[in-house]
């Protein structure tokens, strides 16, 4: 099974979608530690109601991790499933 063409397609579906999508999430945070990291002082200006840069840039960080977490369910269930299923039907005979 693992040299079908079916499975070569569900392992595409998904390398289309996780590849990208964390290279995105991985440069997010690189640039979250860099400014952290050289723009402390940036980081640290108040915006108001006790709220500074550095606390909304970490905020948008767990944002963006249930964001992609939802994306991806979305995908996975548009995408990726009715190809699994149809190889485990496949392979159930």
């Amino acid at each position: 099974m693992h040299a079908s063409p079916q499975f070569q397609e569900l392992r595409s579906v998904f390398r289309r979608f996780s590849f990208p999508m964390a290279v995105a999430f991985f440069v997010w945070y690189i640039v979250y530690l860099l400014v952290a990291t050289f723009a402390a002082d940036w980081m640290a200006t108040p915006i108001g109601g006790g709220f500074n840069y550095g606390i909304v840039f970490g905020l948008l960080q767990f944002a963006t991790t249930f964001l992609i977490t939802w994306i991806y369910v979305q995908y996975s269930n548009k995408q990726i499933e009715p190809r699994t299923a149809a190889i485990r039907q496949q392979m159930e005979g």
